[in-house]
């Protein structure tokens, strides 16, 4: 009996679109399906990538882990229907509330640098992006000031940004850092 409550409840929260955690987790996992579908036309272009990396052992992962001609990426994927986000040097807001968009893609990027350095014996860097979907045809998506360290992007960014990157890796390099990558033993 409880699972059909729960099921009813579920339903009518989607039919109310109520804000709930089932809710809130689905947003964003249809965010990175989008992102990740787009970045795997990338592959064609020489690129590898990796999605929903788990790293250390507290259920914290990478959305997208991009390796490539142009070097070596952790994207972010951040899904806010509607609303209006804003870009500063030093601050992202949604809907003019203050979020840790930055310190957390820079966080990630550091993490998967020293432990993909440690894993291949020579110093890797990565960069660190957000990718940000409003569900709106443009993307309403205001940047100030760009901050110097992290990519602000949205969908149509995607794939196009990183075809053009100029090559900063071999093609032996994408290979090694690939499959080292894969081992889930690189990310603890």
């Amino acid at each position: 009996m409880r699972e059909r409550k729960g099921a009813f409840m579920t339903f009518l929260a989607r039919g109310l679109d109520a804000k709930t955690d089932e809710r809130s987790w689905r947003i964003g996992a249809d965010g990175e399906e989008t992102v990740g579908a787009r970045l795997e036309k990338l592959r064609t272009d020489g690129w590898q990538l990796l999605h929903s990396v788990p790293v250390g052992n507290r259920d914290s992962d990478i959305d997208h882990v991009l390796i490539g001609p142009g070097g070596v990426f952790t994207l972010n994927t951040k899904t806010h229907p509607k609303a209006n986000i804003w870009v500063g040097r030093t601050t992202v807001l949604v809907n003019g509330h203050k979020q840790p968009y930055l310190r957390n893609s820079r966080f990630e990027a550091d993490r998967a640098a020293k432990l993909l350095s440690r894993a291949v014996g020579w110093t890797v860097e990565v960069t660190p992006a957000l990718v940000f979907l409003t569900d709106t045809f443009i993307p309403n998506v205001t940047i100030k000031d760009r901050p110097e360290d992290v990519l602000i992007l949205d969908r149509l960014d995607l794939p196009r940004y990183f075809r053009r990157r100029p090559a900063v890796l071999t093609p032996s390099q994408i290979e090694q850092l690939f499959d080292t990558a894969r081992r889930s033993t690189t990310w603890r």
